[in-house]
């Protein structure tokens, strides 16, 4: 009666260490379990440690909660300024819903690697290059919110969203390098005009100085021959003083001025000239006139000008009118044209000392 007695309290024993061995489970710390009793889920998530279960009735899914990293393939794709550019990146989730992880999607892995993809596609489609180049701050919120938004309903939050490459083509690096010499190009002349204007302020205060200063110039000279003489070299510096050259200019402008008042005392002859051959003013009036006409009227006419003007046949005499050949050997004699006369081979030297 004993010896059953202990066999079948061995047999208890050893089902129940049987049933404890199948029954028995270990959650880690960074899982959590769900119990899904006959195909039903089955109270609340199973925290971190031992815990236990109905053999054969009772299955449980351990769901990682840790952060999981998760590369997106490569995307191609044309931007919204027409360039086709090819972009990578990544992703950071983690479970926050154990049970909506397992019951509300087959794979939530699956299903946010996909997701993400299309997210990367549609980002794609709606930017420039340049917001993808240099905007990624932007571009990465706005791909997390379009992959956090379906995700929530799958117990995923999103934690990150990284874009981590960007490939051009490359005649579209060339470009962009031409475009990027030529700004540095012209931020450089920028900065030379720039240092320019300042040197030139500089220097015109300079001038300001000197100005008011003549012998600062004189030293300012010394200075600079004192410094080509200190190079070895067959450089000869002749210092030229600033007073001969203004001589020599104006020097300079002195022909041009008497050249100016021949010209002048020419054009008042041929004015007066005229009007003394044709006898149109009264002698008393040509008298008059003779004695207060200046010196420049009373110039001397080219010898051609007599010749014509005294023999009314000659051919290249000027055509007058019928009434004026009548009474033009009768006048009496001009004396604006006899001091002409009389005075034609005088040069211009001659009328300008006069």
């Amino acid at each position: 009666m004993v010896q059953e007695l202990l066999g079948v309290a061995a047999g208890i024993g050893a089902a129940g260490l049987v049933y404890v061995a199948a029954a028995a489970r270990v959650v880690k710390q960074y899982e959590r379990g769900v119990i899904l009793r006959l195909g039903r889920l089955r109270g609340a998530v199973r925290e971190p440690g031992f815990t236990l279960i109905v053999p054969a009735v009772d299955r449980l899914h351990k769901v990682n909660m840790q952060i999981v990293t998760m590369p997106v393939p490569a995307q191609e794709g044309i931007t919204r300024d027409n360039v086709t550019v090819r972009v990578d990146a990544v992703v950071y989730f983690k479970v926050v819903d154990p049970s909506a992880a397992i019951i509300n999607v087959e794979d939530y892995r699956f299903a946010v690697s996909q997701m993400a993809q299309t997210s990367l596609r549609s980002i794609i489609g709606k930017s420039d290059l340049d917001d993808l180049l240099s905007d990624r701050e932007k571009l990465n919120q706005g791909l997390e919110l379009m992959i956090d938004s379906p995700a929530v309903g799958w117990g995923v939050q999103i934690d990150r969203v990284e874009i981590k490459d960007v490939s051009l083509p490359e005649s579209m690096k060339r470009s962009m390098a031409r475009q990027a010499e030529a700004d540095r190009e012209r931020r450089a002349r920028v900065i030379n005009a720039d240092a320019e204007l300042q040197a030139s302020k500089k220097l015109a205060e300079a001038a300001r100085q000197m100005a008011d200063t003549p012998s600062a110039l004189q030293l300012r000279l010394l200075q600079t021959v004192m410094a080509v003489a200190a190079e070895k070299n067959s450089t000869l510096v002749l210092p030229i003083p600033v007073e001969l050259l203004r001589f020599l200019e104006r020097g300079a402008e002195s022909p041009s001025d008497h050249a100016g008042v021949s010209a002048t005392g020419r054009a008042a002859v041929e004015e007066s000239a005229p009007d003394a051959t044709r006898g149109a003013a009264p002698a008393s009036a040509t008298e008059s006139g003779a004695e207060s006409l200046p010196e420049a009227a009373l110039a001397p006419l080219p010898e051609a000008a007599p010749a014509s003007l005294a023999d009314p046949a000659s051919p290249s005499s000027p055509s007058l009118p019928d009434s004026v050949p009548a009474s033009l050997p009768d006048a009496a004699p001009d004396p604006i044209t006899e001091s002409a006369t009389e005075s034609a081979p005088d040069t211009p030297g001659q009328r300008l000392q006069k």
